[in-house]
This record gives C-alpha cells, sequence and structure tokens, in this order.
C-alpha cells in the first residue's frame, strides 16, 4: 500500500517541480531617488510580461509579473521616504504572478521598461509637482516653453522606389507615413512653434544612414521616424515604438529587418556587428532619454485613438536594430502608427481623421516628453 502511493507523490513533486522550472525566478529589487523622479529595477531572470495599473486612497502603483516566481530570501519591503514614494513592496500574488506595489503621493506620470542583458524590469516614478507643463509666459496659449529642445527632425519612412510595405488594397506606406509627418510638423510648429526639419517632404528616396546625418548635421533635439508596420498574418494589428538596441526578440527583428530592407536570416547574423556599434554609440546618445519618448509616444497614440476607434491594440515600448536610428546624437525613435497589412487598419490609414489624431498624438507624446525633460534642465540650472 505504502508503495503505490510513492509513485502518484513522486509524479506530483516532479509536476510540480516542472512547473516551477517554467516560471521566471523574480530575484530581488532595488530603488534610486533622483532630484526628479524614483526609480526601481526589478531583477528577472528571463524577459517577462507584465500590467500595470493604478490605485486611489491611498495612492498606488501596481505591477504584477506574469509567469512569474518571488525567491524565498528576496527583500520583500523596502521603505523609501523620498517625497515621491513611500515605500516598495513585493509579494507571490498567485502561483503564477508577482505583485510589485508602489506606494506614493500624487504621481503624475510613470514609465516601466524591460530590459535585457541582464533581464531587468525598469520603473520611473515622477511627482505631481515635476510633471506639471512649464507654460510660456508671454503667451498661455501657444502652449507648453519647449525650453533648450525645440528643433525637431521628422523622418517620414521610405519614399521614391522604395514603397515601403503595400496594404491589401494597394496603398503605400511612402505615401501614408509622409501624410501623417507633414500634419505632425504643423501641429508641433503651429501649436508649439517648434523648428520643423524633415528628412524627407515629397516623394524622394533618401538613404539611411543620411536621414540621421541630416538631423545631427542640423544639431536636432528630437529624431522622429514614422512607419507603418506589415506581416504575413492578416489579422495582426496594433501600435508600436522603438528606440535602438540590440534584440533577441525574432519578432522585433523581423520588424527591424523589413525596415532595413535585409532580410531576416542576415539581420541575425550581422548581430557581433550591430552590437560592436550599439557598445560604441552607448557614449553618444542618449538611450534612456530615447525610452521615455518612445514611452511617452506610445502612450499617447493608444489614448488617443482609443478615444474615437474600437479595437486598437498597444504592442509597448519595443527595442530593435534599425538602421535609421544608428549615429543619431539625439533621443530618436521610430513608431509604427498601425499595420498596413491588415484590412481594417489600412482603411483607417486611408482616412484622414485617423491620421489627424495619430499625427495629434505624437504631438501630444512629444510635448509631454518635452515639458518633462525642459522641468529637468530649468531646476539643474538654478542647482535644485
Amino acid at each position: 500500500m505504502k508503495k503505490a502511493l510513492i509513485l502518484p507523490l513522486l509524479l506530483l513533486v516532479l509536476a510540480s517541480y516542472s512547473e516551477a522550472s517554467r516560471l521566471s525566478s523574480v530575484n530581488g529589487f532595488r530603488t534610486k531617488s533622483y532630484k526628479n523622479h524614483s526609480r526601481i529595477v526589478v531583477e528577472l531572470d528571463s524577459s517577462v510580461e507584465f500590467t500595470k495599473n493604478r490605485l486611489s486612497k491611498p495612492d498606488r502603483l501596481y505591477f504584477d509579473l506574469k509567469n512569474c516566481m518571488l525567491q524565498k530570501k528576496t527583500v520583500r519591503l523596502m521603505k523609501i521616504d523620498d517625497g515621491i514614494l513611500k515605500t516598495v513592496r513585493m509579494a507571490q500574488f498567485d502561483k503564477n504572478t508577482v505583485r510589485l506595489v508602489l506606494e506614493s503621493g500624487k504621481t503624475e506620470s510613470f514609465y516601466a521598461f524591460m530590459l535585457e542583458n541582464p533581464y531587468r524590469l525598469v520603473i520611473d516614478v515622477y511627482d505631481q509637482k515635476n510633471a506639471e507643463p512649464a507654460y510660456n509666459q508671454r503667451n498661455e496659449d501657444i502652449g507648453p516653453d519647449f525650453g533648450e529642445i525645440r528643433k525637431i527632425v521628422i523622418d517620414p519612412g521610405h519614399g521614391g522606389d522604395d514603397p515601403g510595405a503595400i496594404g491589401p488594397s494597394g496603398i503605400q506606406e511612402k505615401d501614408i507615413v509622409l501624410s501623417v509627418g507633414e500634419k505632425l510638423g504643423d501641429i508641433l510648429t503651429a501649436k508649439y512653434e517648434a523648428e520643423v526639419i524633415f528628412t524627407r517632404d515629397k516623394d524622394i528616396f533618401i538613404p539611411l544612414n543620411e536621414r540621421t546625418e541630416l538631423a545631427n548635421s542640423n544639431k536636432a533635439d528630437l529624431f522622429i521616424s514614422i512607419h507603418a508596420n506589415a506581416s504575413p498574418k492578416k489579422d495582426t494589428r496594433g501600435i508600436e515604438t522603438y528606440f535602438l538596441n540590440w534584440t533577441d526578440d525574432e519578432e522585433a527583428m523581423k520588424v527591424a529587418a523589413r525596415e532595413n530592407k535585409i532580410s531576416f536570416s542576415k539581420m541575425k547574423k550581422t548581430r557581433s556587428d550591430l552590437q560592436f556599434i550599439l557598445q560604441d554609440l552607448e557614449r553618444k546618445i542618449k538611450n534612456e532619454e530615447s525610452m521615455k519618448l518612445a514611452s511617452s509616444i506610445q502612450n499617447a497614440m493608444v489614448s488617443a485613438l482609443k478615444e474615437d476607434y474600437s479595437r486598437i491594440q498597444d504592442l509597448g515600448v519595443k527595442y530593435a536594430m534599425f538602421y535609421v536610428l544608428v549615429g543619431a546624437e539625439m533621443p530618436s525613435i521610430l513608431v509604427e502608427i498601425s499595420f498596413i497589412s491588415n484590412h481594417e487598419e489600412e482603411k483607417r490609414l486611408s482616412e484622414e481623421h485617423y491620421k489627424d489624431r495619430i499625427a495629434e498624438a505624437i504631438a501630444s507624446g512629444i510635448n509631454s516628453y518635452i515639458t518633462q525633460s525642459t522641468l529637468i534642465v530649468k531646476k539643474m540650472n538654478k542647482g535644485i
């Protein structure tokens, strides 16, 4: 009878062990306080999916890390009390979810990104005071003061004999992104008095390297490359925003390969060369600022489009080796505004209202990012 019980118990133990081995380990977290924000870094052993939410009374943010297991020796609670965060605590919410809770004051904005080598979730939290817009005192009607960040390069992708992706009904990526780029330029100049430079303002081909060279030679403050996505799966849809970094994620690599106009296999083979380039670029570009800019634009686009349209999918902020971003000496991002290969999204991309909303949202995201950056510069200049 005892022997009969051993095998089922052994199988149960092995099954439990097998399930645990499939879960990502959360190895701990660390925090750091800056003058304008608090940063939390969660250490992981693999990339994970997470959701985020906000609660009130008391005000707090929480992040659910999916398919994760909290290690037993991990610190579960840390007091911060830096004026932005009070405490950070972490617990095993259920057998497959680790929950991270940030108890705070009145936070206005926060950013969260997954990074690799090593794997970690990075969360930046800004308080309400630091996120308030700095209005131009000469005329409040023109909106927030862009301060030191005023020159923006808009890069509509493809052009000329490079049509980019082509939708089911035949509309071409190069035409859609040029239209959105022009609308974005009009908003930035008219509403925010920014200086806008286009890599192309007509249907011509510009090599990828010349686009960032133009931005560098003009000492631009930001570089925004606009594209429409495509997939062999016709039901794929959504919006995603990229910044420059190496990734092993195959879907991100496929997007980069298409925009770089090289094969997926070649993209994988160029890994060592691209990693070498990136290591050099890390001293020259503001990678962290690019992440924040990408997050601000992504959040603004998803929020704006969800107000007017159904089935808007947030594919998030990602990173990949886009040649058009290599060499940029300023915060630079590439936004994929929708899937032109999807019948419904292709139809929307042909509508002026949809393109207007995209342009307005990108401008709003740029404004949010610059407002925060301007406040940081002003505080640093005052020695706060």
